[in-house]
């Protein structure tokens, strides 16, 4: 899940390449959304070994209302750090 600040604009996508995507939205060839409203900051993943789990997983993220994604990101990132370094 990406943020555009704490408590800022969410954003929720699946990849197979978390760090490959970050840097295409980063150089303005994501989603237009990312673009648009700077939601670079990342702040919550989660891994699965099959894309189908993802893509299900994502679907139901996107659901949820506003607090439970916060809660989710609250959970394991209180300070809402950008976990981009701990990819590599």
């Amino acid at each position: 899940m990406l943020a555009s600040a704490r408590n800022g604009t969410l954003y929720i996508g699946v990849t197979n390449n978390v760090a490959a995507r970050l840097e295409l939205h980063r150089l303005g060839q994501g989603s237009e959304f990312v673009k648009r409203y700077r939601v670079y900051r990342l702040v919550y993943v989660e891994t699965y070994s099959r894309a189908e789990e993802a893509i299900q997983r994502e679907k139901q993220m996107k659901k949820w209302n506003r607090a439970w994604k916060i809660r989710l990101i609250e959970q394991d990132n209180p300070e809402w750090r950008d976990l981009t370094d701990m990819l590599a």
